[in-house]
C-alpha cells in the first residue's frame, strides 16, 4: 500500500505531460489540441505528480 502514492504520482506525471503536449499542439486528434488551457494545466498536474512521487518515496524509506 505504500507504493500507491508513487504510482498515482507517476500516472499524474504522464497525464500532465500528455495534456501539455496536446495543449502545445504536438499531439493532435482531440479538442484539447492547440488549447492554451491544457498547455498551462498539464505542467501543473505533472508538478503535483512529481511532488507525490517524492512524498511517496520518502514514506517508503521510513
Amino acid at each position: 500500500m505504500k507504493s500507491v502514492p508513487v504510482l498515482a504520482g507517476v500516472l499524474m506525471c504522464l497525464v500532465g505531460a500528455l495534456w501539455t503536449f496536446q495543449g502545445l499542439g504536438y499531439v493532435g486528434g482531440s479538442a484539447m489540441s492547440g488549447s492554451t488551457t491544457w498547455a498551462v494545466v498539464g505542467p501543473i498536474v505533472a508538478g503535483f505528480g512529481v511532488a507525490l512521487v517524492i512524498v511517496g518515496i520518502q514514506r517508503t524509506r521510513t
